[in-house]
């Protein structure tokens, strides 16, 4: 195995991972775990609330604006994402506000574009 290799994230940041083909197989929970958080980014609706939130935070009623859904079906979708750990919230008087908060949410998005642009 190699010494972990900075990787440069869109907007600059940096984190230090080990690159992919270094890596050991992934084991069985690892995989399954893998599995589990692209079943739950495997939605339209959570993919656009992302690509919305990547411009910048947001709150619940900005979100279902945008998106044309009620309030709570966006609340829903939400608790979702904040149950892997993607987006995180905070509270300002009666709004609660989303934001991403994983750096790899951004490129993954724009790799998934990349894919589906090479398709063409």
């Amino acid at each position: 195995m190699s010494k972990a290799k900075p990787v440069v994230l869109e907007g600059g940041a940096c984190s230090a991972r080990t690159a992919l083909a270094d890596r050991q197989l992934l084991s069985f929970v690892e995989a399954v775990k893998v599995t589990a958080l692209f079943k739950v980014l495997a939605n339209d609706t959570r993919i656009r609330m992302l690509h919305h939130l990547i411009r910048g935070e947001s709150s619940v009623t900005e979100l279902a604006k945008a998106l044309g859904m009620r309030s709570q079906a966006v609340s829903n979708q939400l608790q979702r994402l904040s149950d892997t750990g993607v987006v995180t919230s905070r509270r300002e008087g009666n709004n609660v506000f989303y934001r991403v908060t994983n750096e790899c949410v951004a490129p993954l998005l724009d790799l998934a574009l990349c894919l589906m642009e090479d398709e063409r």
